[in-house]
């Protein structure tokens, strides 16, 4: 289904509440299945989440989880520790294209019988649970944070605990931070040192409590984007946020003071408001916050200004190749493009194509990232409910803000 977006009448002062975020609940919920003394509130609403939560409490051998990444990274940890349960971890299309070999190999290591069900190093893939004795593996450092993150999940629950080595320089650190913080939080101990990230095994059962997963920044950088774009004065209220947030994505706040919106932090809210600042060329590292490349790149194109994004190798193994997928159709709309395996340069623009049809590629975030641009330009979004993926309710958020949005 293709939604057509144009700007009606933006309101002036606005609020947004945002459902739990993704990377937390996925975390949270695998948690949860290992250790059920503790509660969870504010669960993502998400496709992903949904997923995660329906192959956890699965008892089936084929477990399918169709567009959802970070559930086959996680699930692939989980299911091999499962003693005696045969398990076959499927997905779509894309994600018998993603490859899992780095994440496999390293079970492997630690004593998991994992095997290819079709191609070697992609989903499908056939997994026999058993008890791991093992407790030492290396990584490389600048693999997907996902693969380092699924392992810890799992490592408090290994006999012998973990101790991961990674090796070279580290992406996503956030990424990791956050998975260490929630073992933290619900009474698993783990260091980081240098290199070496330790988790000791737990054999005894948690004190039980209950945790709110804080709202998810991801889906809040439409919204950084929203207020960029909009006329001075402009504010819009995002809750539940915490100030100090375990989501590497909530760099939006410095990042953002660039296209002039400023952020106060108040009780459990975030108020983004839009200032009137002199607009200057943007250069970026975003290896520590990958996900929000897409919504940068739109405002800078947006607002005439070239950039300069690195760090973003990950991005060629998310939904779809979005470095590609950006460059196809920022140029689609009058914009020039240029990308490495890694980077992405933008020159300044001038103008922008109406009426445009934008791909989305099976991506909830190009989706998403593109919808701001009808505050400038009436667009299309072809395919537009894959944003369902992460954010369900999002064209209903952008209805209630002023969104003219016809189905």
């Amino acid at each position: 289904m293709h939604f057509t977006l144009q700007k009606s009448k933006i309101a002036k002062v606005s609020s947004v509440q945002i459902t739990g975020s993704k990377s937390e609940s996925n975390r949270l919920l695998l948690l949860q299945a290992l250790y059920p003394e503790f509660k969870l509130k504010n669960v993502s609403n998400s496709d992903d989440s949904n997923l995660m939560t329906k192959a956890l409490n699965s008892d089936k051998t084929l477990v399918d989880i169709h567009h959802a990444g970070t559930a086959m990274r996680f699930l692939t940890a989980y299911f091999s520790i499962q003693e005696g349960r045969e398990t076959i971890l499927t997905g779509s299309k894309r994600m018998k294209e993603r490859p899992i070999k780095i994440l496999v190999e390293a079970l492997q290591e630690l004593g998991a019988e994992i095997s290819f069900e079709e191609n070697e190093g992609y989903p499908p893939i056939k997994i026999i649970g058993k008890k791991l004795t093992k407790n030492k593996v290396s990584l490389k450092a600048n693999v997907s944070s996902q693969y380092i993150s699924a392992l810890l999940l799992i490592a408090s629950k290994l006999e012998n605990g973990l101790e991961l080595t990674l090796e070279g320089e580290i992406t996503s650190i956030p990424y990791i931070k956050m998975t260490l913080s929630l073992l933290d939080e619900i009474g698993v101990e783990s260091s980081f040192v240098n290199n070496v990230i330790t988790v000791k095994p737990n054999t005894h059962t948690l004190d039980p409590k209950t945790l709110t997963v804080e709202s998810d920044w991801s889906s809040a950088s439409y919204y950084f984007s929203i207020v960029a774009l909009s006329e001075v004065g402009t504010e819009i209220t995002l809750s539940s946020y915490k100030e100090n947030s375990l989501q590497g994505d909530s760099a939006l706040v410095e990042i953002y003071k660039h296209f002039g919106v400023s952020t106060i932090f108040g009780k459990n809210q975030l108020i983004l408001k839009k200032v009137d600042i002199k607009l200057e060329p943007l250069a970026l590292d975003l290896k520590n916050a990958p996900d929000i490349a897409q919504t940068i790149a739109v405002t800078c194109f947006a607002l005439g200004l070239s950039c300069d994004l690195t760090g973003l190798h990950t991005l060629k193994i998310k939904e779809t190749d979005r470095l590609v997928a950006l460059k196809t159709e920022i140029e689609k709309l009058g914009g020039d493009v240029e990308i490495t395996d890694k980077s992405l340069h933008l020159s300044p623009s001038e103008s922008i194509k109406e009426m445009v049809a934008i791909s989305t590629y099976h991506d909830h975030r190009m989706a998403m990232a593109f919808a701001p641009l009808a505050l400038k330009v009436p667009i299309v979004i072809e395919e537009a409910m894959v944003v369902s993926k992460s954010y369900p309710t999002f064209y209903d958020d952008l209805e209630s803000l002023g969104f003219q949005i016809t189905k």
